[in-house]
């Protein structure tokens, strides 16, 4: 038996670590990187309606306790993806897509495009914080995210549709609950939160899209307070993200309710192999804390 085996959304997983959105999913290759390096599943970089280009440089800058960005969501756009598809049905790990749109009809179009090539999961991305049209409007309002979700559903057949949550709103569980009741078959939360960083000498924020988004080690205990909450307001299964690079780190926010992790600003901090490395330290704790399987770790800090 493996003891770090899960099930997310009907796809068996080998351990409950997977790869975040945005981070070495830009090619199948790179996503073939997080496969080796010990990853349970991968999620794709953002697909979106058209090509896209994404924000000017500087897009990323390494902070003391995290990495700000603001790349703009850069997109081939999805009809130009055919070779990338050929390429990730050949991965031995379930492939999560991540979409995103403009409107409630870009999503529908996108998510028709990408169901029938048949990926494990289809993630809605409604919360990038940096980017002028395709921002957060989406993830602000309960009944607009709810609109999403179900003029994705209508299209996506088997597919199972996982939602992307912004904690840059007092909203994040209601729009959980309303994504939920629209037919959402997952949660992931948390998006990055929305930052900034100033160049003091040269008077100017150092991104050229001035905010960005904000992800790394000090928003883990953001992300932990939005999923224990967000486990207690709904029935379908979520994936934490958000500061995970260590065991512990992946332990305790499935014990605040998630029954997976994803992985992005991980990878920074500790290469490639991050996926081994946590789960290699998952293995260790539990063994030591009584714990037969990861799933039992899921929603055990709640009375």
């Amino acid at each position: 038996m493996n003891p770090l085996g899960v099930s997310f959304c009907g796809s068996r997983l080998r351990n409950p670590t997977v790869l975040a959105s945005g981070i070495l999913g830009v090619t199948a290759a790179q996503l073939k990187r997080a496969e080796e390096g010990g990853a349970g599943a991968v999620t794709t970089k953002s697909i979106g309606p058209e090509e896209r280009s994404g924000n000017r440089n500087p897009t990323c800058v390494a902070l003391p306790h995290g990495l700000l960005n603001a790349m703009g969501l850069p997109s081939p756009g999805y009809e130009a993806m055919g070779e990338e598809w050929r390429q990730l049905k050949k991965m031995k790990v379930p492939v999560f897509a991540s979409i995103y749109g403009a409107s409630v009809d870009d999503f529908r179009r996108v998510a028709a495009y990408v169901a029938d090539k048949k990926p494990a999961l289809i993630e809605l991305n409604i919360s990038c914080p940096n980017t002028a049209e395709h921002g957060q409007a989406f993830g602000f309002e309960p009944s607009v995210a709810a609109d999403v979700v179900e003029a994705v559903k209508e299209v996506s057949g088997r597919v199972p549709v996982s939602v992307k949550l912004t904690p840059n709103t007092h909203k994040t569980v209601a729009v959980a609950k309303a994504c939920e009741e629209a037919g959402a078959d997952a949660i992931c939360a948390i998006n990055t939160v929305s930052g900034m960083a100033i160049n003091i000498e040269a008077r100017k924020p150092v991104l050229s899209f001035k905010k960005g988004g904000y992800s790394g080690p000090a928003v883990k205990p953001i992300a932990v307070r939005c999923v224990y909450e967000i486990y207690e307001a709904v029935e379908i299964p979520i994936l934490g993200v958000g500061g995970i690079t260590t065991g512990r780190d992946a332990i305790e926010m499935m014990q605040a309710g998630a029954s997976a992790v994803g992985i992005g600003s991980g990878v920074y901090y500790r290469g490639p192999n991050v996926f081994r490395l946590v789960c290699d330290e998952m293995r260790e704790w539990m063994r030591g804390n009584g714990f037969a399987s990861a799933k039992s770790l899921t929603g055990a800090a709640h009375d």
